[in-house]
């Protein structure tokens, strides 16, 4: 696994950073939670990443894309956590263009990836029923009607799930579990917005006798496409963290040598030099599990489930580390909603549990390992 990147990832990665400081700080989030938008996220903003061919990095070039590969797009991702920017770039340009690229036949690709690459087409996927990260309990259904198919069932926690245009939708079927596509407008689907703590925005959605064509179904990844979906998406989830776990990290950082007690920074205590370089292990570490499981991605590695498990394990635990060590350093000033490493906070707290926590990925990373 290479530690450095080549000069075309650099160049990617610069180019988001410059991106998402200028136009979407976190004093943008803030904005839009303050206003209540529906979306949850800049419509505008999501052309202009677009047009930068972001969400098209998945996409093959006979489709639109730009084939730049799960590593620049983990980059960017990187990019938009350290300003916790909210965009579609993970449930669209990294869920919704796998599952297709993985899992759709010509006809399907061709109807959905270029709109996906445009970025016109927002993408969701509705996997939760419960409060726990669990797609072995998989509830709602999918059973064989006329020449097609019939939806029924509920799904709890669909991230950008209220903006979607096309659902992916994990359902039971007799042959075991499977993904359909689902338009939002399809008769049957209800939305409910749901309001994260962290500022952005999910939905819960009902499927009641919705009915789709033979032809729904995502049939060409086989019986292994969901674990393949999720996959990636927990490295994407797991690139995100790192982004913003780097940008608490440096706050705080900075607030260490401002603060000033007895006459000196704080940061010359030692106590608190102890917990800066715990927390910049973890940080770096962290950094390292991410990047070998987005090359997983590119190469195709066998690794790649313990990879993906391994970096969204780590992910969680050291952003539950630094943010929480972050509000302790900044002391009274960092639990107040004016200061914004607050934020960082409770983004940590839901993207933790956001397709498994740490706990379920210890294990399934010891399973996979044949413990």
């Amino acid at each position: 696994m290479a530690l450095t990147l080549d000069a075309e990832a650099r160049l990617i990665r610069d180019q988001a950073v410059t991106f998402f400081e200028e136009r979407s700080p976190v004093r943008a989030l803030r904005a839009l939670r303050d206003a209540g938008d529906p979306d949850g996220f800049s419509r505008a903003l999501w052309r202009e990443m677009a047009e930068l061919g972001w969400a098209g990095f998945l996409v093959p070039e006979a489709h639109g894309g730009t084939e730049a590969g799960a590593l620049g797009l983990g980059l960017v991702l990187e990019a938009a956590g350290r300003t916790l920017a909210p965009t579609p770039l993970l449930s669209t340009a990294l869920i919704g263009a796998s599952a297709l690229v993985l899992g759709g036949n010509p006809a399907q690709r061709a109807a959905q990836l270029p709109a996906i690459a445009a970025g016109t087409r927002l993408v969701a996927l509705a996997l939760e029923e419960g409060t726990h990260h669990d797609p072995a309990r998989t509830g709602a259904t999918a059973r064989r009607s006329g020449n097609g198919w019939r939806l029924d069932g509920t799904k709890s926690f669909v991230p950008d799930g209220g903006a979607a245009d096309l659902i992916i939708a994990v359902v039971r079927t007799e042959d075991g579990l499977g993904l359909f596509l689902v338009p939002a407008d399809a008769p049957g689907v209800t939305r409910e917005r749901r309001r994260m703590v962290d500022g952005r925005n999910a939905a819960a959605i009902r499927f009641e006798g919705v009915s789709l064509p033979a032809g729904a179904r995502l049939e060409g990844g086989g019986p292994g496409l969901l674990d393949a979906v999720l996959d990636r998406a927990r490295i994407g989830q797991a690139a995100e963290m790192l982004g913003a776990t780097g940008a608490a990290f440096d706050r705080t950082l900075q607030y260490l040598k401002d603060r000033r007690q007895f006459g000196v920074p704080i940061g010359s205590f030692q106590a608190l030099k102890h917990r800066a370089a715990r927390m910049f292990e973890a940080m770096e570490l962290l950094r390292s599990t991410v990047l070998a499981a987005l090359e997983a991605i590119d190469e195709g590695s066998p690794d790649l489930p313990r990879l993906a498990s391994l970096a969204k394990a780590q992910a969680g635990e050291a952003f539950f580390l630094i943010g929480n060590e972050a509000i302790q350093m900044h002391g009274g000033i960092g639990m107040t909603d004016e200061h914004e490493i607050g934020f960082y906070l409770k983004r940590a707290r839901v993207a933790q549990a956001t397709f498994g926590d740490s706990a379920y990925h210890r294990d399934r990373y010891a399973a996979l390992s044949g413990f």
